[in-house]
């Protein structure tokens, strides 16, 4: 595998791990945000939204990873 290959398997996963973070941030997110009525709840937008970004994100190219270790591993045993 070439090296933009594996550049654009990166920035690939990043992106799909990205917008799997916002999907499940994005659930419910008008009753989290309105939790009480008097006032928003800002953390969600401050702090949670980044936390799943960054978990979602994580999560995406930790898979990569393992998906290039076990193809490399593979390619290795022949």
């Amino acid at each position: 595998m070439g090296q933009r290959t594996q550049a654009a398997g990166g920035c690939l996963a990043m992106a799909l791990g990205w917008g799997a973070g916002l999907a499940v941030w994005s659930v419910d997110v008008r009753a989290r945000l309105w939790r009480f009525e008097q006032a928003p709840d800002w953390s969600v937008l401050y702090a949670e939204l980044p936390l799943a970004l960054l978990g979602g994100t994580a999560a995406g190219l930790a898979l990569w990873a393992v998906f290039a270790r076990i193809r490399l591993r593979l390619r290795g045993s022949r």
